[in-house]
């Protein structure tokens, strides 16, 4: 089983607390390329996510999400 990671969850709580990307990278002192890391959903460091949680007061699930995923590989059943 593969594993896929998901900032949705981020991008949810951004619009509920009426943020912005740019308000993300001020709060929470994160380089935009790690923004554009989570834009892409690729992996950032637990570190950042530490800062998100804390700068934004949320819990990690309003951050960031694990799913299955299906790899590229075409399956064969």
């Amino acid at each position: 089983v593969w594993l896929a990671i998901s900032f949705k969850p981020l991008w949810v709580t951004l619009a509920h607390k009426g943020l912005t990307k740019k308000d993300l990278m001020e709060k929470c002192k994160i380089y935009p390329s790690t923004v554009s890391r989570m834009t892409h959903n690729q992996s950032v460091s637990l570190r950042v996510i530490e800062r998100i949680c804390t700068g934004l007061n949320c819990r990690i699930e309003h951050v960031v999400e694990i799913t299955p995923d299906q790899p590229e590989e075409k399956q064969y059943t």
